[in-house]
């Protein structure tokens, strides 16, 4: 695992002028990779890379170059199929001086051009610069498991694996995307392609970026066919195939030259990946699992029932409420602000893992891909199956007034409240998935944002981000959509985010079998009841655990990676909260006061629970002190 950074001038520069700028854009991503560091500079490209030590130590030093050296390649990631394209170009001729995936990946450049992408199996972000041609060619994996962002404006093209590197380059104005900041704020995080600076951008998941004197050209390679027929026809033999396909991805996910352990939750994805993990490794495998203090957000009593039942080498953490000095910590490696609390338990676990482990699997995916958000998923079948029998013109007037003045309720799970299911039933169901998402809903948002703020956005809502996300998904039904949208959204833009942010913050490495892309494309032509029921997600997943798990551990809650953050904003963590949230000039300028200290007080009588959102504030406030 790595940093990547760089940047061409098409019209020239001195060699000599932008070797200390390169360095310094490298310099910054000295967490992501801190074993080496490496550099090429011609009269038009600077090229840095930082380098975590995984595979081919002795010999995969970047930048690499080609035989002739007209070609430079920095690559970020891990291609697990590497060996079997090394032998397919081998037969073509191609002659190797290396042991990495990082020759595999310019060799295949070579043979197949753009299209080399469609032949990796792995997690990537890497940059290409082709000096004959003058082109520079850039692509990031199929999920968005690395990052990718730049900037372009028009002479120069600058990137990086983190927006740290392009500040350090001088590569913008840092003036900020009011329409980031929008969906910051009903979202909790910044979706693709914004980032939090105007004139910075994210490449999306599945897609490549060609660079010339010309401009720039984006071009998506890979999707989910959710209506490709299946020719598993029971449970037993969709298991049976789920089965081969998560053996095969956890086995190619254990190559490395360093110590490497996994994730251990009370959940099914996890327990699944290091039963796998156990069945092929040679010795215990190495768990890290996050507590805390308050039972009801521990995993720790579950996690050890599993460890003990596959004899893996355990450790245990607790996280503490008093956790500030690490929440600051936290903000200064997202470079932009992210609302997901349960980031600070996987920065924990991270770093509980890397003092003894360079490489770690972790269950993430299983969710999106085998529908494992039930509180989302199942009323929003539900709500999509009455609403093909209600008339359009009744869900479209009587619904929406109901659910306009219906009082919303703060003691029910949010899928259990009449409001929102009177008001979902009476939009389409991509609306209604939309409103499942955002936890500022258009009533609030439109009386708590400044006149000034709504004005910069000059009409632009949040909603334009999912509703083509939804509406173009070709899935058969209203699960497997808001799953494509999930995949599209929530998953690579806060999921991932976190993931590599808080695992590159310790120099680790991160890898997710339940994203192989053939398990997900394995995942999308299921039929929905192999996905969920009325009662229960990921059917499929428990199907197949049942059959490596005993009982009592498959029946185990899953509690997720949350923490108690509703109690810490009203007690340990108040005063720091309200002090960040309430002095940031960012905060004050876009949003009304009046409004704010409503939603805060409400909080901390214990009325409504506006923990997700005041949080984000707290990180908000937090992000903004540390790029003063």
């Amino acid at each position: 695992m790595c940093g990547i950074t760089g940047f061409v001038n098409f019209k020239g520069h001195d060699r000599e002028s932008v070797s200390p700028q390169i360095k310094r854009m490298a310099d910054t991503l000295n967490h992501r990779g801190p074993d080496a560091e490496g550099f090429f500079v011609d009269d038009h490209a600077a090229l840095g890379h930082r380098r975590l030590n995984i595979i081919a130590i002795s010999s995969g030093s970047q930048p690499m170059g080609n035989d002739d050296d007209t070609m430079q390649i920095v690559f970020n990631g891990e291609i697990y199929n590497f060996p079997e394209l090394k032998k397919e170009l081998v037969k073509r001729g191609y002659s190797f001086r290396t042991e990495s995936d990082t020759e595999v990946i310019l060799n295949a450049y070579t043979e197949w051009g753009e299209l080399c992408v469609e032949k990796l199996n792995g997690m990537f972000a890497f940059a290409i610069w082709d000096s004959n041609a003058k082109k520079l060619f850039l692509a990031r994996d199929r999920v968005g498991k690395k990052p990718l962002y730049y900037h372009w404006d028009g002479e120069t093209f600058s990137f990086g694996s983190e927006i740290k590197a392009l500040l350090a380059g001088g590569f913008s104005h840092k003036n900020l995307n009011p329409r980031a900041l929008d969906c910051y704020f009903s979202f909790g995080y910044i979706p693709v392609p914004f980032s939090i600076y105007d004139d910075i951008s994210k490449l999306p998941a599945a897609h490549t970026l060609t660079v010339t004197e010309e401009g720039i050209r984006q071009k998506r390679y890979w999707k989910l066919d959710y209506t490709a027929p299946h020719l598993v026809k029971t449970m037993d033999e969709a298991a049976e195939e789920l089965e081969q396909l998560l053996r095969e991805a956890v086995r190619c996910r254990l190559m490395s030259e360093v110590p490497l352990g996994a994730f251990l939750s009370s959940g099914l994805d996890s327990s699944l990946v290091v039963s796998f993990m156990a069945e092929i490794m040679d010795k215990p495998v190495l768990t890290n699992t996050i507590g805390f203090g308050d039972p009801r957000f521990s995993e720790l009593p579950a996690s050890r029932q599993i460890a003990h039942h596959l004899n893996t080498d355990h450790r245990e953490f607790i996280v503490q409420p008093d956790a500030s000095n690490t929440i600051k910590e936290m903000a200064a490696f997202f470079d932009e602000p992210l609302a997901d609390s349960s980031a600070l338990p996987t920065w924990h676990v991270c770093k509980m893992a890397r003092q003894n482990v360079t490489v770690a699997l972790s269950g993430d995916g299983g969710d999106e891909a085998f529908g494992g958000y039930t509180f989302r998923y199942i009323p929003h079948l539900m709500e999509s199956t009455v609403k093909s029998a209600i008339p359009t013109a009744l869900r479209s007037s009587f619904l929406s007034i109901i659910g306009s003045i219906y009082p919303a309720s703060s003691k029910l799970p949010k899928y259990l409240r009449l409001k929102t299911i009177f008001e979902n039933l009476s939009v389409s169901d991509a609306e209604a998935f939309y409103q499942d998402l955002v936890f500022l809903r258009p009533d609030t948002r439109a009386s708590l944002y400044s006149r000034a703020f709504l004005e910069e956005l000059k009409g632009f809502t949040p909603m334009e981000m999912v509703l083509p996300l939804y509406n173009g998904s070709p899935a058969p039904d209203a699960v497997a959509k808001a799953q494509h949208t999930d995949m599209q959204f929530y998953m690579t833009d806060d999921v991932l985010v976190k993931a590599d942010r808080m695992s590159m913050a310790h120099s680790l490495e991160v890898r997710n079998p339940l994203l192989d892309h053939r398990i997900l494309e394995f995942a999308a032509t299921l039929p929905l009841e192999l996905k969920l029921n009325k009662n229960r997600g990921k059917v499929l997943l428990r199907h197949l655990a049942s059959r490596r798990l005993p009982q009592s551990i498959q029946n185990l809650p899953k509690m997720g990676f949350s923490i108690p953050a509703a109690q810490w904003l009203r007690q340990e963590l108040k005063d720091q909260a309200h002090g960040t949230i309430f002095n940031s000039p960012l905060i004050k300028s876009r949003l009304n006061k009046k409004s704010l200290e409503r939603i805060w007080h409400q909080h901390q009588k214990g009325h409504r629970d506006h923990s997700v959102f005041l949080w984000g504030l707290m990180m908000l406030g937090l992000w903004e002190n540390l790029k003063q």
